[in-house]
């Protein structure tokens, strides 16, 4: 896609006010609450300590993960990557969902030069991590309600680990629909039942390596089509990993029984994709329209199988009711996966280069997303959830952040792209400074552009470091295809 194309929906930014937001979600079906400016008092309360959750988080802002493709091909961080955690840390934020993907062994990286958690790298991990609370201390000035996490993963589906093109799959199972979008034409990818006890090993031993690095917590990662995500709609799979929800979950449980037994001490968290789809493709036109199917479509994690386009929450409440028997309190919502239905996961003005144009009003999806969490909170009041998708709501991000938490609809309001071009955002609206409109996210897709086409991943529009960065001048072929 060109970026000159033209957008179909009016952009956040042409609305003038907090009630022209108002009246534009109420005529898509979605009146949330909207304050009519950013609340500093609600989005700086903090979260006491207690059960799952080892120290107070000083405020209602998360960093959300992200994938890296700018480690070293043994999976170290580089300059790059320190640069990065370096401004979550000054951004102000309390909580550090993860810092980023980190797999925990070399075939589940999702691109050749994602951080890997390994034995040898342990202790460049801890530095990583020192440098991001030393950046924190520096600018705030105590780090005692900083909670820092390292989200694990294994890429399972959208495994490349030795080459930024070649795919070199894992899977729960056989997907009818995603196998042939990803050239999976036989059994050779599906892990068999010792091969995912292992990898429950391998998972267990790198929550050991994160404490003894110093993070707070890990997260098991279970969203976005990844493997974790993957066992959860492991419907047709035989075997103690499939077919039934207690098996379903059993990859989850088991590594939590490990993580107890090796790691006491240190607290979880997980990611969830709250809800799925059918995955996406492009139509005639370049939108997005659902993949072609017939008949009942048990995959979808969160969606009704009669109909996958609908949500139904009875299995990921289950999923969560799970978490709180398990004394999981830390958990970070998103939806879907930005492989195969991204404006479900992530809703932008522009789709990446191999994506297609939004087939919904973008703020369609960030309310499906808040709503959703809404109802999470409203059934379970003491799990801590922190909240995704509300980058494309650009400059009133913070309004929508504060209504929320203060209707109790969230409890931590978590950003992705945003800090990107924007690291700052938590401290300015904290401090009741006015927004640095020139640093919002537009939501154009180059930091998952560039990846998907071999390069770096940061904000090339508007971080003036990557503006100069030798991969802004490659970034532009793809985006005149």
């Amino acid at each position: 896609m060109s970026a000159a194309t033209p957008f179909r929906f009016p952009k956040p930014a042409t609305l003038k006010s907090a009630e022209d937001l108002r009246q534009r979600l109420s005529g898509l079906g979605h009146p949330l609450p909207v304050d009519d400016t950013a609340r500093p008092e609600v989005l700086g309360r903090v979260i006491p300590a207690g059960i799952g959750v080892p120290k107070p988080i000083g405020n209602r802002w998360a960093i959300l993960p992200m994938e890296g493709w700018d480690g070293t091909p043994d999976g170290r961080p580089t300059d790059l990557v320190r640069r990065r955690w370096r401004r979550f840390g000054q951004s102000g934020a309390k909580l550090i969902w993860g810092g980023e993907a980190v797999a925990v062994r070399p075939d589940g990286r999702a691109n050749p030069h994602q951080l890997v958690l390994s034995e040898a790298n342990t202790s460049d991990l801890a530095t990583l991590r020192a440098e991001l609370v030393a950046a924190h201390l520096e600018r705030h000035g105590q780090d005692g309600d900083l909670l820092v996490g390292l989200q694990l993963t294994h890429s399972g589906r959208f495994a490349r680990p030795n080459d930024k093109i070649r795919l070199e799959p894992r899977i729960a199972y056989r997907h009818p629909l995603l196998d042939a979008r990803f050239s999976i034409t036989d059994d050779r990818a599906v892990l068999s039942d010792t091969e995912v006890d292992d990898l429950v090993a391998d998972m267990v031993a790198a929550a050991v390596r994160a404490q003894r690095a110093g993070f707070d917590f890990v997260d098991i990662k279970h969203c976005h089509g990844y493997l974790g995500h993957e066992f959860l709609s492991a419907v047709t799979r035989p075997g103690r990993y499939g077919g039934s929800f207690a098996n379903r979950t059993r990859f989850l449980t088991e590594i939590v029984s490990g993580i107890r037994r090796d790691a006491p001490g240190l607290a979880i968290g997980v990611r969830l994709s709250l809800f799925d789809s059918f995955p996406f493709q492009k139509g005639p036109d370049g939108t997005g329209v659902p993949t072609p199917w017939t008949g009942s479509y048990p995959y979808a994690f969160g969606a009704n199988p009669n109909n996958a386009l609908e949500m139904d929450l009875s299995e990921p409440f289950a999923f969560l009711a799970l978490l709180e028997s398990l004394g999981i309190r830390l958990v970070c919502l998103t939806a879907a996966s930005p492989y195969y239905n991204p404006h479900l996961q992530r809703p932008a003005m522009t789709p990446p280069s191999d994506g297609y144009l939004p087939p919904e009003d973008p703020l369609t999806g960030v309310a499906r997303q808040i709503e959703a969490v809404a109802r999470a909170k409203a059934k379970f009041p003491n799990l801590i959830l922190v909240g995704s998708a509300y980058t494309y709501l650009q400059e009133w991000l913070p309004a929508v952040a504060s209504a929320q938490i203060a209707a109790g609809h969230v409890d931590v309001v978590g950003l992705g792209r945003m800090v990107l071009s924007y690291p700052d955002l938590p401290s300015d609206v904290l401090a009741g400074r006015p927004l640095q409109r020139r640093q919002i996210c537009r939501t154009f897709s180059e930091c998952t552009t560039a990846p998907r086409n071999g390069l770096v991943s940061g904000c090339f529009p508007l971080d003036d470091f990557y503006k100069t960065h030798p991969d802004a001048i490659r970034l532009k072929a793809p985006l005149k295809a």
